[in-house]
């Protein structure tokens, strides 16, 4: 089987195309793929398939665990809709376990993204990891996030393990941890530890969290309007006067790659 290697700012994916919905993937097989040593090597699996008429990202993590939500693999896969000519460019939508996001997909450059509602669900978390202990945000986008602010972006350190975030109860199915260091007015560099992938170069759903989550660090009125820049690139975030947040960046394929031996596990 053929499929389509891609990123979002580094951020990186496999992507199916399988309209009909008729091929199943495992979770074993999902790992497999996204195995960097062994695989093909990404932070997830995207199946892009059609459901009701309506296009549905069918996304999981690099270990095969679902996903409700991905911000920069749903711009990938707005850019193979796009450019393999299932999709005009333009405004349309593609369905998720976390909803309808509407896109707006030109030809070339930055894709938008509504990501809808982000929330702050107001509780104090800590977020340990390099021998460091940070207060932080809980914050839900869809799937959770908790959000640190740090003063050098280097104390994070290796992130070879998850952090630990504390209180546990609070995310029963796992956590996505972003650190965060403001770097200038309204900009800040950012880290990510995603739950199911381990630290990746980008996290679309977490710059989303990080930008609600520095309004309510630097008392910022919404709307708001932050950079973010994470390893793999920059992405722009703005919040609007009803947290209701939108994604800007890049998104690009890169290659097709033959996974079919991995689906003889």
């Amino acid at each position: 089987m053929i499929a389509t290697y891609g990123h979002g700012t580094e951020n990186d994916f496999v992507l199916v195309f399988d309209p009909d919905d008729e091929h199943s993937i495992t979770t074993a097989q999902t790992a497999a793929i996204c195995d960097r040593e062994r695989g093909i090597g990404a932070d997830g699996l995207i199946r892009i398939v059609k459901r009701e008429s309506k296009w549905f990202m069918d996304y999981r993590n690099a270990d095969g665990s679902l996903a409700e939500m991905c911000g920069n693999g749903i711009r990938v896969m707005a850019r193979y809709l796009v450019e393999r000519g299932h999709m005009p460019e333009g405004i349309f939508a593609i369905n998720t376990r976390d909803g309808i996001k509407h896109l707006r997909v030109p030809m070339a450059g930055d894709i938008s993204v509504n990501m809808g509602k982000v929330s702050d669900e107001a509780e104090s978390i800590t977020a340990a990891t390099n021998g460091h202990i940070w207060n932080g945000y809980n914050i839900s986008i869809g799937n959770p996030h908790a959000v640190v602010f740090v003063d050098d972006i280097n104390d994070v350190g290796s992130m070879n393990e998850p952090p630990v975030v504390r209180p546990r109860d609070s995310y029963p199915e796992g956590v996505n941890v972003e650190f965060a260091q403001i770097t200038g007015d309204h900009e800040l560099s950012m880290r990510v530890y995603e739950r199911g992938s381990g630290e990746t170069r980008s996290c679309g759903t977490g710059t989303c969290a990080v930008a609600l989550a520095a309004a309510l660090h630097t008392q910022d009125s919404l709307p708001s309007t932050w950079i973010i820049n994470p390893p793999g690139g920059r992405l722009e975030v703005s919040i609007d006067g009803h947290s209701n947040a939108t994604l800007i960046g890049p998104a690009v394929l890169v290659k097709d790659v033959d996974i079919s031996e991995f689906l003889l596990a």
